[in-house]
C-alpha cells in the first residue's frame, strides 16, 4: 500500500512541476511580447523573411512545454518503471 502512495507522489509533484513550468512559460511570453510590441519592434523585418524576435522563444519553449506534458500526463512514465520492474522482477 504505501508503494502505491510514493507512486501517487511522485505522478502528483510531476503534475505541480508541469504547471509551474507552464505558469512560467506563459508569464514570460507574455512579458516578451509586451516588451516587443511596445519598443516599436513590430514593424521591423529581416529581408523578405519577417517573423518577430519572441516567436523563436516561444516556439522552441513550447515545444519543451508539449513534451513535458506529455511525459507527465500522457506517457505515464511512472507506471511504465514499475511495469518493467515487475517483468524483469518476474525473470530472476
Amino acid at each position: 500500500m504505501e508503494n502505491r502512495d510514493e507512486e501517487l507522489w511522485k505522478l502528483a509533484e510531476a503534475r505541480v512541476g508541469f504547471k509551474r513550468h507552464l505558469t512560467t512559460y506563459l508569464s514570460v511570453n507574455i512579458l516578451v511580447w509586451l516588451l516587443w510590441y511596445f519598443t516599436g519592434s513590430f514593424g521591423s523585418s529581416y529581408g523578405d523573411f519577417f517573423l518577430p524576435w519572441p516567436a523563436w522563444m516561444t516556439l522552441g519553449w513550447g515545444i519543451g512545454i508539449v513534451l513535458h506534458f506529455f511525459g507527465v500526463y500522457v506517457n505515464n512514465s511512472y507506471n511504465s518503471v514499475e511495469r518493467e520492474y515487475e517483468k524483469l522482477k518476474g525473470k530472476k
